[in-house]
């Protein structure tokens, strides 16, 4: 399922209906370029965090992998890279796996790199980011490293900017 952008009167009728497209149908390639089926998460909770290896906040990898490991029963962690902050993801897919795992142990899934913003904004970070689609809240991504949590039954919880940590209890208090 690709999103588009949807006229004023469509997101008017979405929102009165209470309908809004599912997270777990929306497209996205793993950094192999074989399609990652979202369906599969399903009964999990979801944290997607767009990534960056040239990053100040690159080391929230290895707080990453612990909450992945903490919570390995019930929480999907999703690494989105991601080249439009300061082209801290400059790496092709071989790179960024290879950096991921030598680095910081990543063992959660990696998605191809993509676009969070702008024209080109990939269709999860549209879902993401905007009401219309997700019935919760807008946002933006404002840096590296910002992180979506997902409840069991596909609905966004929250996001949360670079600085709060994975380990935050802003976030694992709806874990538990």
């Amino acid at each position: 399922m690709r999103l588009l952008k949807t006229s004023k009167s469509l997101k008017s009728k979405l929102e009165k209906d209470n309908f809004f497209p599912s997270v777990y149908d929306i497209e996205i390639n793993d950094l192999s370029n074989q399609p990652m089926r979202l369906k599969d998460f399903e009964g999990k909770y979801l944290l997607f965090v767009n990534v960056a290896s040239k990053c100040g906040f690159t080391s929230q990898y290895k707080e990453l992998q612990k909450l992945s490991e903490m919570y390995k029963h019930t929480l999907v962690i999703i690494g989105v890279p991601c080249n439009q902050f300061g082209h801290q993801e400059p790496g092709e897919p071989i790179e960024i796996s290879s950096f991921c795992e030598i680095n910081y142990g990543v063992t959660f899934p990696i998605t191809e790199k993509i676009k969070v913003k702008g024209t080109h904004q990939h269709p999860l970070y549209q879902w993401l980011t905007k009401k219309s689609l997700n019935g919760k809240a807008s946002s933006s991504v404002k840096w590296n490293f910002q992180k979506y949590l997902i409840d069991k039954n596909g609905k966004l919880i929250d996001f949360y900017y670079s600085l709060t940590t994975p380990l935050s209890k802003k976030i694992t208090k709806h874990l538990k």
